[in-house]
Order: structure tokens, then sequence, then C-alpha cells
């Protein structure tokens, strides 16, 4: 699938394939709304521009589409953006389940983080500095991180959709 495709299919598939990247049905909504995007770089500056302007409440529900990190999931998609952290040895993966009870016990949500290509030391690194954050700044972050997971998640669709 390129963007041209992704302009032609129907507004309920639309917002299905943009939730694959993003599990947050009012974005995708406002985002489907927007076509045609006509570029990949027109795609990927209004997924941006609507993650942005994407209420707390929609935050919240694409937060609880993602597996606390170092957790095994049944979703391929997080098991491969996970992998540095899943090979891990039992007291790494221990410290990080222990981290992410701390920071859900402080903000009140999953510990978000783009986790491809990390290994579970730099993940857990990450975590015990962001656990430092006021929920303010937490909540900042956290959205930079949703907007790289979904870039990245974005361009997989795109590209698994064109070698197909």
């Amino acid at each position: 699938m390129d963007v041209e495709e992704l302009d032609a299919v129907g507004g309920r598939r639309c917002e299905e394939l943009l939730r694959t990247c993003c599990d947050a049905p009012a974005w995708a909504a406002r985002t489907t709304a927007r076509r045609p995007f006509g570029t990949l770089e027109t795609l990927l500056a209004v997924v941006e521009e609507e993650l942005a302007a994407t209420s707390e409440d929609d935050v919240d529900v694409a937060l609880a589409a993602h597996p606390r990190i170092g957790e095994r999931s049944d979703s391929a998609t997080s098991r491969r953006e996970q992998a540095g952290a899943l090979g891990a040895g039992e007291d790494v993966l221990r410290q990080l389940a222990d981290g992410n009870r701390r920071y859900e016990e402080k903000f009140g949500h999953v510990y978000l983080v783009f986790a491809s290509g990390r290994s579970a030391e730099e993940l857990l690194a990450i975590l015990d500095e962001r656990l430092g954050n006021d929920p303010a700044t937490e909540r900042a972050v956290l959205r930079r991180e949703l907007a790289k997971i979904t870039r990245l998640r974005l361009e997989r669709l795109l590209a698994s959709r064109r070698a197909s």
C-alpha cells in the first residue's frame, strides 16, 4: 500500500489501518477526514498535527493498547518493537517490572517509550530518568514518544503493504 491507496480506501478502512499505528479513535477519525494526503510527507505532517491536537482522553485510550515494557505481548508489533527488552536477563526484567509499577503508580498509565532498536538496559535507564519528571513534563515526553511510535508503525504499514 502506498499513500495513494490509503487515500482511496473507504473511510472506515482508513481509520482501521491508522488505528494499527496508534489506537486513538478520535485521532484516526480526524486524520482520515483530512484525506487526500497525496504524499508521504503530507500524510506524516497530518499525522503529527492531529496527534498534537489529540485530547488527553484519546491519548489514554492509545496508551491502554500498549503492553508494559519487558512483558510478553500477544501483539507481533509490540514483540518486534521490544525485541531488545524481551531477550534481557531475569534481573533486568525484574527491574523493568518494578520500574513499570512505580511509573504507573506515579503517572497513572503505562510507561510508553520508543523501544525499537533499544536494549533492555537502555529502556531501564530511560525509565529511571523519566521517573524523575513531574506529571506535565512526563505527559509532553509521552506524547513525543507516541508520535515516534506512530510514525514508525505507519512507515512499516506502508512498506509492508507495498511488499505484499
